[in-house]
């Protein structure tokens, strides 16, 4: 049994549906110099959820990296999808009923 009550359900609902009409599914290849080996690069993934096109959380995550982490960064590579996109309709050919 659910200790909330149903309001707050229902609010954490709409805020999850927001967020799914609203963000997208956000992915970043950082590649970065490694802090002992400045010549050779590191590659980091990176994925959440996030507003394109200006992608606040990720800007948020890059000026953490930035301000304390060693590795300098070299290259940020995005590629983000939205959550829920137009669905495509086709009418099946056959139909077919196993018992």
């Amino acid at each position: 049994m659910s200790d909330r009550s149903p309001e707050r359900r229902k609010l954490d609902h709409d805020a999850w549906l927001q967020k799914l009409l609203t963000h997208r599914l956000t992915t970043a290849e950082i590649l970065y110099h490694m802090p002992d080996h400045p010549q050779l690069l590191q590659t980091y993934v990176w994925q959440d959820y996030d507003l394109a096109p200006k992608f606040p959380v990720l800007q948020k995550f890059l000026d953490f990296w930035e301000a304390k982490l060693d590795g300098k960064l070299h290259s940020v590579r995005v590629v983000s999808a939205q959550l829920v996109s137009p669905v495509e309709i086709r009418a099946a050919a056959e139909s077919y009923s196993l018992h």
